[in-house]
C-alpha cells in the first residue's frame, strides 16, 4: 500500500472541483494521484486538464494521449487545449518558454472563467520553488521576485484560484510515490536540453550548489516564504504611507495645485520633505510604489537615480527609460510618462558583450550570450532595424530584407518601426517574432522580455 505524499490540503476547501493541470510528467501524475487518493477524504471533486503546446511533435501527442487515458482509468473528467506555442513566439517576441506558459496559464483562466472548475491545481515542486528562488536572484530581482512561486494565485474578478499543493515537496519524494503506486510517467526530452536556461540551472549550477550545503533547496524555500511574508507586510504599508507622501497636481502661481490638462500626460509627484524624513529603505519602496502607480516596475539602477535626484539641485532631470522622466523641484520630485512608446530615433543601440548578460530596458529586453569560435569580435549590438537591412530566416537559402519579413507580422506600424534586431560581425542573428538561421560557430543567444 503505498503512502501519501504531504501535499498541502489546507489549499482547498470541501466541495470544490478541482482541475489537475497534467502534462504526464512525474510531478502532475503524482499530484493527480496524490490527490485522487485524498479526494473523498477531502470532498473535492476532481477532473484532469491537459494543454498540447504544439511542440515536439508525435513526443507531445503521446504525452496528452498518456494523461487521456490515465483520466479515464480514474474515472475522472478531461479536459483538454493545444496552442501554437511557436507562432505565439514569433508574433509576441517571447522566449518559447514564456509564450509556452502563457498559453497554459490562459488554458486555466478559460477553466475557471467558465466555472468548469473552482480551483486550478498545478504540480510545482520545492525543487522547482528553488530554481526559480535562484534565477530571479541571477536576474537581478527585488524582493517581490524572490518570493518565487506563490502557493496561491487569486484570479481576478473572484472566478477562483491556481494552487501549487507540492511546493514542500521534494522531487525525489514524487518519484518515490510514483513508484510504490507503481504508476509510470512521461518524461519530457527538451528537459535535458541545457540551451534552455532553467535546464543549464537545474542540471549544471544547482547540483554543485547542493555540495555546498544540502538542504539549498528547503533553504530556498524558506527564503521565498520570507521574501513573500515581507512583501505582504510592505504592500499593506505602502497602501498606508504612499497617500501621506503624494501630491496632486502641479503647483500654481499664488498657491494651490492644478491638475493636468493634457490628456497624454500621466504623472506622479512625491513631496520631498516627506520623502525625506524616511531612511533610504523605506525610500526605495515609496519610489517604486508610485512608479507602479504609472504602470512601470523600477530596476535597482532607475531607483538608485532617483535617490541621486533627491540630493540633487533643483531643475535636475532624469530619463527612466520606457517613457518615464523624474524631474526635481524645490519641494517635489516628479514622475511623469508623457509617452510610454518611445519613438524610434529615441533608442539608443546597446552593447551586448559576449560572452555576458545585457539588460536593455529601452527595448524590455535581457540578451545572453555564450561565446562561440574564436572571433575579432566580443560583443553584440541590440538595436531598431534599418533601411537596408537584411536578415536570413530559418529554413530558407537566401537572405530578405527585414522589411519585407516585418510585413508578415501582425503588428501596427509604428510598432513595427521600432522592432529590434540583434546583430554579430554586422550579420543579424536575432530578430523580434521570426527564427533566425543560425550560423555555425556563432555564439549562442538568448534574448528574453524583462518581468
Amino acid at each position: 500500500m503505498p503512502g501519501r505524499l504531504p501535499i498541502a490540503m489546507q489549499l482547498f476547501r470541501p466541495g470544490e472541483r478541482v482541475a489537475v493541470a497534467v502534462s504526464g510528467g512525474a510531478d502532475s501524475v503524482a499530484l493527480l494521484r496524490a490527490l485522487y487518493q485524498a479526494r473523498q477524504e477531502a470532498g473535492l471533486v476532481l477532473q484532469v486538464a491537459h494543454f498540447h503546446h504544439g511542440l515536439r511533435g508525435a513526443e507531445a501527442d503521446a504525452d496528452a494521449a498518456f494523461v487521456h487515458e490515465l483520466a479515464g482509468l480514474l474515472g475522472l473528467p478531461f479536459f483538454e487545449s493545444s496552442g501554437d506555442t511557436a507562432a505565439r513566439a514569433k508574433s509576441s517576441g517571447e522566449s518559447v518558454e514564456e509564450a509556452a506558459r502563457n498559453l497554459r496559464y490562459d488554458f486555466f483562466h478559460q477553466l475557471l472563467g467558465r466555472g468548469d472548475a473552482d480551483v486550478v491545481a498545478t504540480a510545482h515542486t520545492q525543487d522547482d520553488q528553488a530554481e526559480t528562488v535562484l534565477l530571479k536572484f541571477l536576474r537581478g530581482a527585488w524582493t517581490e521576485g524572490l518570493g518565487g512561486i506563490s502557493p496561491v494565485i487569486q484570479v481576478s474578478e473572484g472566478r477562483g484560484r491556481i494552487v501549487r499543493p507540492l511546493l514542500e515537496v521534494r522531487r525525489s519524494q514524487v518519484e518515490q510515490y510514483l513508484n510504490e503506486c507503481n504508476q509510470p510517467w512521461r518524461d519530457d526530452s527538451t528537459n535535458a536540453e541545457i540551451h534552455f536556461t532553467r535546464n543549464r540551472l537545474r542540471h549544471e549550477l544547482m547540483p554543485q550548489l547542493r555540495a555546498f550545503n544540502p538542504n539549498l533547496d528547503e533553504q530556498m524555500a524558506r527564503l521565498a516564504s520570507i521574501a513573500r511574508g515581507e512583501e505582504s507586510h510592505w504592500q499593506a504599508e505602502m497602501e498606508k504611507l504612499l497617500p501621506k507622501v503624494l501630491l496632486e497636481g502641479r503647483p500654481v502661481r499664488g498657491g494651490g495645485r492644478a491638475v493636468a490638462t493634457s490628456p497624454a500626460e500621466k504623472s506622479v509627484v512625491l513631496d520631498l520633505a516627506q520623502l525625506s524624513a524616511w531612511d533610504v529603505a523605506v525610500q526605495r519602496r515609496i519610489l517604486r510604489a508610485a512608479a507602479r502607480r504609472l504602470g512601470r516596475a523600477l530596476d535597482f539602477f532607475s531607483t538608485a537615480r532617483l535617490l541621486e535626484l533627491l540630493e540633487a539641485r533643483s531643475g535636475a532631470k532624469a530619463p527612466l527609460g520606457d517613457g518615464l522622466l523624474a524631474e526635481r523641484t524645490a519641494r517635489e520630485l516628479r514622475l511623469t510618462l508623457a509617452d510610454p512608446s518611445p519613438k524610434k530615433s529615441e533608442l539608443a543601440e546597446v552593447v551586448c558583450p559576449v560572452p555576458g548578460e545585457s539588460w536593455a530596458p529601452e527595448f524590455g529586453l535581457r540578451v545572453v550570450a555564450t561565446a562561440g569560435e574564436a572571433t575579432s569580435e566580443n560583443f553584440a549590438i541590440l538595436r531598431v532595424w534599418k533601411p537596408g537591412d537584411r536578415v536570413r530566416l530559418r529554413h530558407t537559402l537566401k537572405e530578405q530584407k527585414v522589411k519585407e519579413a516585418l510585413q508578415r507580422l501582425h503588428a501596427g506600424a509604428e510598432e513595427k518601426s521600432r522592432w529590434p534586431v540583434l546583430l554579430w560581425e554586422q550579420r543579424i542573428v536575432w530578430m523580434q517574432g521570426v527564427e533566425v538561421q543560425p550560423t555555425a560557430g556563432d555564439p549562442a543567444f538568448q534574448v528574453t522580455r524583462l518581468s
